[in-house]
């Protein structure tokens, strides 16, 4: 028997989304070995907010890019 076309988007959403999660993150962890220093302890414990903008513009910018890239 076919799956429900309902629970079959659903599905493929899914792993959609953890595909894209796991792209970002692991792009994420490429930029902050790229990069000299530890971005994580220079936001978390430092408060360094410049490195905290740059970051979440670098995420900002590579969702962007997955999105498109999964979307076609």
């Amino acid at each position: 028997p076919a799956m429900p076309h309902g629970l079959t988007v659903f599905l493929l959403t899914l792993a959609y989304a953890a595909a894209g999660s796991l792209l970002l993150w692991l792009g994420y962890r490429l930029f902050d070995r790229l990069t000299p220093g530890d971005m994580h302890a220079k936001i978390f414990e430092e408060g360094n907010v410049a490195v905290a903008v740059l970051a979440g513009a670098f995420v900002v910018g590579l969702s962007i890019v997955i999105a498109a890239s999964i979307v076609g």
